[in-house]
């Protein structure tokens, strides 16, 4: 279970990381958040390799991904966030 756990942070600091360096702009995120970025980008890479290639349908449409999977869908959240700070800041 601590291994578990140490793998999700671990891969979810990388691919945070990773789209940070990936995605132009200023991101104001901490480590934390950063960490969370790559957590929440391993579930919607998960997701859309789930819905591109039906693989691993006995884990459920909801599960997290690799690596490669984790940045794709971290630099996706990330575009997302971004969007909605950009449309927050233009309607205040």
């Amino acid at each position: 279970m601590l291994g578990l756990i140490l793998t999700i942070l671990i891969v979810g600091a990388i691919a945070g990381f990773v789209a940070r360096l990936l995605v132009p702009g200023r991101q104001d995120l901490s480590i934390v958040a950063t960490i969370a970025l790559g957590i929440v980008g391993s579930f919607i890479g998960g997701f859309l390799g789930y819905l591109l290639f039906g693989k691993d349908g006995d884990d459920g449409f909801f599960q997290p991904a690799g690596i490669i999977g984790s940045i794709i869908g971290a630099v996706i959240a990330l575009l997302i966030w971004q969007w909605s700070q950009r449309r927050h800041t233009s309607h205040a």
